[in-house]
């Protein structure tokens, strides 16, 4: 074994040469962080992490979130000295187009890359998520002599990330319950872009996160490997509370003229402060991206023990398959993410006698329904679980003590719990769900737009969808939100029109396993829309579909369509229109995302072309006008709403059954 101390020294400055040649190469990109943190990635993923390259997502490895996004060179050159499936090629690539070395991590881009980071703060949520998937499976689990799930957290982040306002929702999540087995390091070098941290920043962190619940430790050199060693050993003594390691560094460490300035932060160093660096390390070679094999071989060494933990995995695998054979197929299931042979059973059918309620109360029918057989649906609400309707009923709430409970009260914490439920996602083996107001989507928003970045199965339960929920006025009735929201690639968001339709979304949410999905719920009665009579709720797998058409086969001069509450107006216009000899299509759009992704005769079919086309909705009309057309109208708000009883608030700013029909007329 090459344990020498000039190899270590070796394998610790290669991250950092190949961290300033890649920014160099780039022409831009952060080294100066990278450059500081060398010391800890390396004692990360070469001496401590238990992590396989060659089998990269193993169940029970370890995680690692660098929540520092702009400091990716130290991942990826970690990544590529331990033997993921990051070239030195891909490292000369940094920042250029469809190089797995992005400017900042992207989940499903990298091998070996836990998480999407960079938006500072969400990171820190991701790791609680990760680690909180990891207490409630082993709770659910683990057997006497059978530890399956066994693994820690680790993160690291920046002044940046301390600064921004997840960072506390999520620390003080993690906190109260009790996240044991997640391990931070806080990267305090005192310099942001804009200079010194002093500038605007005087918090005293330690003694924040002391306040939150977690233990927190020091490391005053992190360029002392074995003090690196010496502090994880006493974070891992304290299994019941989170551990943050206050950790002072200097940036652009050894540049002799731009270390512990702003300078070393967000630009290339250049070439000749590049050539002095690499000479104050006594570095062997000017050559950029040299990897002297002294540390190649130590690197590899060293990663190839971390991996025997996976071979002993999976000796402990075998043996929990044969002790504990249902319990082994159920992990393996959650792990792999699938559901329930026949989950599909229970999405309950509504009826004229049980139909006529608020979507948010048929959503909560729903996932009672289906929490029964689908055990991974994992979550809860951001202190509104009556309003959301999101309680699981006759199931234990998730708690220091009570780790396999499934009801998580995030408390008013709506970004951190959208952070957190992105961890849980990705760590996976749960399908995790949470509840807030539609006009509070904008608080999660950030964490919605890295979900569907990444690709991850989450749903979010937004109820309180429009000016229907009346009294509570202006601040509470969401108008822009749904725009914003439909305008995120990859999330999929559903109004439902009905109880039906809800059912339906739930199982069109469950059934995407590559993305996001909103549900957006009313808090007022909606009326039960008759299936014998109207088009089947299947359709809302489609995004789109004729609720009715003209009678005695008329084709239809008009085309009238909506989402959620307003669909009753469609259909009460139809009827209106009908009566005074104009033929009248209704349709139903829950979804605009599923029904662009439906192939064009079938949108045709819903929206024929020559068709006038009128869409209603109490919420901003922008999004609309991708459907109706050139001649199209549109009935939305482009104001806020007010505080009156729902039916008044609809009456007064003209989304009417009588506005509807006379702009079919005209």
């Amino acid at each position: 074994m090459t344990q020498s101390k000039d190899a270590q020294r070796l394998a610790v400055d290669v991250i950092r040469t190949l961290s300033m040649d890649a920014v160099q190469q780039a022409d831009s990109g952060h080294p100066g962080t990278p450059m500081a943190l060398a010391p800890l990635g390396y004692a990360l993923y070469a001496r401590h992490m238990r992590h396989d390259p060659e089998a990269a997502g193993w169940w029970d490895r370890d995680r690692f979130v660098l929540s520092c996004g702009h400091a990716s060179m130290l991942l990826y050159s970690c990544l590529h000295m331990s033997g993921y499936d990051v070239t030195l090629q891909d490292l000369k690539e940094f920042r250029q187009w469809e190089s797995r070395t992005p400017g900042h991590p992207e989940y499903g881009y990298t091998e070996g890359v836990e998480t999407t980071t960079g938006p500072l703060g969400q990171g820190i949520g991701n790791a609680v998520g990760m680690a909180l998937a990891e207490k409630h499976l082993a709770a659910v689990f683990n057997r006497p002599g059978h530890d399956i799930v066994d693994h820690w957290t680790y993160f690291i982040c920046s002044d940046g990330d301390i600064m921004e306002g997840v960072s506390h929702e999520a620390a003080s999540f993690a906190g109260h319950f009790g996240i044991g087995k997640l391990i931070g390091f806080y990267d305090d070098n005192k310099i942001t872009i804009d200079g010194s941290t002093d500038l605007s920043f005087s918090d005293d962190t330690a003694k924040r996160f002391e306040s939150y619940g977690w233990q927190v430790l020091r490391l005053d050199d992190v360029n002392d490997v074995d003090a690196i060693e010496r502090v994880i050993a006493e974070a891992k003594s304290d299994t019941a509370r989170p551990t943050l390691v206050v950790t002072k560094t200097h940036i652009g460490w050894g540049s002799p003229n731009k270390q512990d300035t702003a300078k070393a932060h967000g630009e290339p160093l250049g070439r000749e402060e590049i050539a002095l660096t690499k000479q104050a390390y006594g570095w062997p070679s000017t050559e950029p991206f040299h990897v002297p094999e002294i540390a190649a071989t130590h690197w590899r060494e060293m990663v190839s023990l971390r991996a025997q933990a996976h071979e002993e995995w999976v000796r402990k695998w075998s043996a929990y398959e044969v002790e504990h054979p249902e319990l082994a197929r159920e992990f393996e299931r959650r792990m792999n993410g699938e559901l329930p042979e026949g989950w599909e059973h229970a999405i309950p059918e509504f009826t004229a006698e049980n139909g006529n309620v608020a979507s948010r109360a048929a959503s909560g029918v729903v996932l009672n329904g289906l929490a029964k057989v689908i055990p991974d649906l994992v979550g809860g609400s951001a202190d509104l679980s009556g309003s959301n309707n999101t309680t699981l009923k006759g199931e234990a709430g998730f708690t220091k003590d009570t780790p396999a409970g499934r009801y998580i009260h995030f408390g008013i914490r709506e970004f951190g719990m959208g952070a957190v439920m992105n961890g849980m996602a990705l760590h996976g083996g749960v399908v995790p769900f949470g509840g807030t107001f539609l006009v509070f989507s904008d608080y999660v928003r950030p964490a919605i737009r890295l979900a569907a970045l990444m690709e991850q199965r989450v749903i979010y339960v937004f109820t309180h969808d429009s000016i229907g929920l009346g009294e509570d006025g202006p601040t509470h009735q969401p108008i822009e939100q749904l725009a914003a929201l439909r305008a995120i690639p990859g999330l999929a968001v559903i109004r439902p029109a009905d109880a039906s339709e809800t059912a339906e979304a739930w199982r069109v949410a469950l059934k995407r396993e590559e993305g996001p999905t909103a549900l957006v719920l009313t808090r007022q009665k909606l009326g039960f829309i008759d299936r014998t009579k109207y088009g089947s709720a299947s359709g809302v797998e489609r995004g789109a579909y004729v609720l009715a058409d003209p009678e005695n086969g008329a084709k239809p001069t008009v085309v009238l369509m909506s989402s959620g509450s307003e669909v009753a107006l469609v259909l009460a216009a139809q009827q209106r229109l009908a009566e005074r000899g104009v033929a009248a299509r209704a349709v139903s759009v829950p979804s605009m995302e599923l029904f662009a992704e439906q192939e064009r005769e079938y949108r045709d079919s819903v929206l024929p072309e020559s068709v006038r086309r009128i869409a209603i909705e109490a919420a901003h009309p922008m999004p609309w006008f991708r459907l109706v057309g050139d001649n199209g109208v549109v009935m939305g708000l482009e104001r806020f709403g007010a505080s009156a009883p729902y039916e008044t608030v609809y009456q007064q700013l003209g989304l009417t059954v009588d506005e509807l029909v006379e702009a079919a007329i005209g």
